[in-house]
């Protein structure tokens, strides 16, 4: 697993990611391959409840091994955060930005499937 120079940078490419987990278990949001030979820094990452009248419990982990995530392995940024009906809560922004080496994920989870929509902006380096 390589860590790439982020000194001696040759390309950035701005990226966004969006899902809404249509299971109430963990699921990959954004991974970082094992051999991508890149650097993801993350800029934001917005957790929005859709649902018109009931709070919502969400979750934001950073897993350190995207082929194989257990709980060993993975930590919450943001765990079981209630969010109340038709509100966004912001898990990630710059001033705490997060990088995913090679190998290294983000994961999500909504308490109630289909009811969160997590949104991610974040930079590829290479």
């Amino acid at each position: 697993m390589a860590n790439p120079n982020i000194v001696n940078v040759t390309t950035i490419q701005g990226r966004s990611v969006g899902l809404t987990p249509a299971v109430a278990t963990e699921v990959e949001l954004l991974a970082n391959a094992a051999s991508s030979g890149k650097i993801i820094k993350i800029n934001n990452i917005i957790a929005a409840n859709i649902d018109g009248t009931t709070s919502i419990g969400g979750t934001v982990s950073l897993c350190t091994n995207a082929a194989a995530p257990s709980s060993s392995n993975t930590f919450a940024i943001a765990p079981n955060v209630a969010i109340p009906a038709r509100a966004s809560m912001m898990c990630v922004d710059k001033s705490t930005s997060v990088y995913l080496e090679e190998n290294m994920s983000i994961r999500v989870t909504a308490a109630v499937a289909s009811k969160i929509t997590f949104t991610a902006s974040y930079e590829e380096i290479s």
